[in-house]
């Protein structure tokens, strides 16, 4: 009996240390399947429990105006997240929240139970929505500051500069061209649960701002051409309208202003017709303003000049089996006055003698029919139609601006070439960038424009010939509305019906009034550009765009502190402008396009113009000074790294304000060079303080101003020379 105990005992020993073995073997392989094999999915898992990364915003790059100033920044403001575990009452929470926040309380409950560590409530709110909700004190709320974009200036230049989402991306203007420069690098903050389940967040990486840019932009040139183009809104009711400002020489664009327009920092709900720069993204038949290409077409190629008489026929003409009627019965003109008064049929007898191919030429020589590559999205090409698809009527179409669509901005350059001497260059609205390393360093910088590829299109001395005879549609033509005080002018009208989409005909109704023009007239500081669609009741361009150009080029001319080149309220030039009658104001329209009336049965319908639906930093920085430079100046600059913009350290500028003093003794007297050898010339002009562009040899035959008018010290002076 005892033997038969002894060994139950010892059998129930070994069975418990059997089972003890077992059990420690099996507490050691669950603990290495835990530690070893599932290990990496347990520490994700309690990461997931315990810790929360969370992507932080970097502030975007600042927008500045050339001399410096804000037009878009990023500010700190709260954004709202919630630990929907440490909230003891999840539905009295979102009742509080949704009620502050106006939104669905149930959509704010869905949002605290889709996740029991963390959610976002509410992203970048004002002060105020944020003050109420930490006024309530409710547990498991908590806020994190992300940056937020802010325009300083609301709707200044609002489609040039465009607007953010809510996650920071560039959804117009500069802001989506140069997205990624602005954009910076995101930042994380890492939220953590101790062990009484309290949360904590801590930035583990700081978010690297982005890039700065400068604009061409001027704050005070673009107040000026959003305030004139308002008040021309509401007098003519018009659809919309647009102004361009440039520099002739540089191609700087100095105001780019677009209506109807909206507010940046409230862009939701906006309507799409805000948000369209019609500067870059609309095209439009341009009416005579594009007599400027036809008439500086036939100067160039030698097929006439200023002072040839044209018979206009008592205003009518056949092309293609067409007859075209002038606004007017004209009979003889001289090509100056053809320009003046803006005679469609001296327009087309002038282009019929250039002919088909060279007037392609000029037209694509002027940048139309390509885009002109303006660091803004949704730029149109235009419509232009190759010379082998045009109809035997094109050549007159085209020549007073029809069958042919062009934008403002193509408008403005071919401008701005005639200004510039003959030199078309592209217009530009980014100066450069600025770096967010330097700016924290305090240390001034200036950005140093370039002008882009530039190149010909038509000589000096046409170009001179040109000018003048554009003064003269000021003077004493269609533009008469354009006269400056103290400054001369000089531009072109335009008056085109629209296309109607339905009947793909021109409107009687619908018209576009425009104006292009630079001043002053021989040493040209801006060019202007006018452009009122569908404005009611009067709608030609020299009772509307002649005007406006007028308001606006006389601020910004004193403003930039231009010298005067004429005297300033001059009788005889104020009694112009007060008795001359506009020659629109008459019955008829000398710009007027699109009134032709067919003598048979093959007129042919006007092809369809559509306008194109294209759509679409750091802080602390001290603000960039702005330099432009002009190509001859260019070539004696260094590179900054491939980079069309260079910094340098410089002064801060301020802004120009004030009255300007006109300075009488600035102005030099034209002497004659007629007659005259070029070595005399040379001689004369070096006395006079005044510069000589040379053309040929002999004798001096003709110059450009002529004797008599009043330059600026420096000035250009064209003098052809004949034997």
């Amino acid at each position: 009996m005892a033997a038969t105990a002894k060994h139950e005992g010892r059998l129930r020993l070994s069975l418990f240390a059997a089972f003890f073995c077992l059990w420690i073997f099996a507490i050691c392989g669950r603990l290495l399947w835990l530690q070893v094999v599932e290990y990496g999915f347990l520490t994700q898992k309690a990461a997931r429990q315990q810790q929360r990364s969370i992507e932080v915003s970097p502030p975007r790059g600042v927008i500045y105006d050339r001399k410096g100033r804000e037009l878009a920044m990023s500010v700190q403001v709260d954004s709202v997240f919630a630990v929907p575990s440490e909230i003891p009452d999840q539905a009295s929470t979102a009742n509080l929240l949704a009620h502050i926040l106006k939104i669905d309380p149930k959509e704010m409950l869905a949002k605290l139970e889709s996740s029991r560590s963390f959610t976002w409530i509410a992203r970048k709110l004002d002060n105020n929505v944020a003050g109420r909700i930490r006024a309530l004190n409710l547990k498991g709320i908590y806020f994190q500051k992300e940056p937020k974009r802010f325009y300083p200036k609301n709707d200044l230049a609002a489609q040039v500069i465009g607007y953010v989402g809510m996650d920071d991306e560039g959804l117009a203007g500069i802001e989506r061209s140069f997205n990624q420069r602005l954009s910076g690098r995101p930042g994380k903050m890492l939220i953590s649960m101790d062990a009484r389940h309290r949360w904590f967040g801590r930035v583990e990486k700081n978010p690297e701002p982005g890039q700065n840019l400068v604009l061409t932009i001027d704050e005070d040139v673009q107040h000026i051409a959003e305030k004139e183009l308002d008040a021309a809104m509401q007098k003519t009711h018009a659809e919309a309208g647009t102004v361009v400002i440039q520099n002739p020489k540089t191609g700087e664009i100095l105001a780019l202003a677009n209506r109807p327009t909206f507010n940046p920092n409230n862009s939701r709900g906006l309507d799409p017709k805000s948000l369209k720069n019609r500067a870059v993204s609309d095209v439009y038949e341009p009416g005579s303003t594009f007599k400027m290409v036809t008439i500086a077409a036939a100067l160039e190629e030698k097929v006439t000049s200023p002072n040839e008489v044209f018979d206009c026929q008592m205003g009518s003409i056949v092309v293609g089996g067409v007859r075209i009627h002038d606004w007017k019965p004209y009979g003889l003109l001289t090509v100056s006055q053809i320009l003046e008064r803006s005679s469609d049929v001296g327009a087309i007898k002038i282009a019929m003698r250039l002919g088909e191919d060279r007037m392609y030429k000029y037209i694509r020589g002027f940048g139309f029919g390509s885009q002109t590559g303006i660091e803004l999205s949704g730029e149109t090409r235009g419509i232009t139609k190759p010379v082998n698809r045009w109809s035997k009527m094109s050549i007159g179409a085209i020549s007073m601006g029809q069958e042919i669509g062009v934008s403002p901005l193509q408008l403005v350059s071919m401008t701005s070439s005639i200004a510039n001497d003959g030199v078309w260059t592209p217009p530009r609205i980014v100066a450069g960038s600025t770096s967010v390393a330097q700016g924290r360093t305090g240390t001034a910088q200036t950005v140093v424009f370039r002008p882009g590829q530039q190149h010909r299109v038509i000589s000096s001395f046409a170009a001179a010939e040109m000018k003048r005879m554009l003064e003269g549609v000021v003077l004493q033509g269609t533009g008469k509305n354009a006269i400056l005080d103290g400054y001369s002018s000089a531009g072109k009208t335009g008056t085109a019906q629209k296309i109607n989409p339905l009947t793909h005909r021109y409107d009687r109704v619908k018209h576009i009034a425009s104006f292009s023009g630079f001043a002053p007239v021989n040493n040209p500081a801006i060019t202007v550009t006018v452009i009122m669609d569908s404005p009611l009741g009067e709608h030609h361009g020299g009772t509307i765009g002649a005007p406006i150009f007028a308001r606006i080029a006389q601020q910004v001319l004193e403003y930039l502190d231009v010298p005067h080149d004429i005297e300033v309220r001059n009788p005889q030039r104020m009694l112009l402008r007060a008795k001359a009658k506009p020659e629109e104001e008459m019955e008829g329209s000398p710009d007027h396009v699109g009134e032709e009336v067919a003598e048979n049965d093959n007129q042919q319908e006007p092809p369809a113009i559509v306008a194109s639906a294209a759509q679409p930093g750091g802080q602390g920085i001290v603000p960039a000074t702005y330099h432009s430079v002009t190509a001859a100046e260019t070539e004696h600059a260094a590179p900054a790294d491939g980079n069309p913009a260079l910094l340098q350290s410089s002064k801060s500028l301020l802004a120009k304000t004030g009255t300007v003093v006109l300075d009488v003794d600035a102005a030099k007297t034209v002497p004659s060079f007629l007659g005259k050898p070029v070595r005399a010339v040379i001689e004369e002009s070096e006395k006079a303080g005044l510069e000589v562009d040379i053309f040929g040899s002999g004798v001096a035959r003709q110059q450009n101003p002529m004797p008599g008018a009043r330059l600026p010290t420096g000035g250009h002076v064209t003098v052809q020379f004949a034997r």
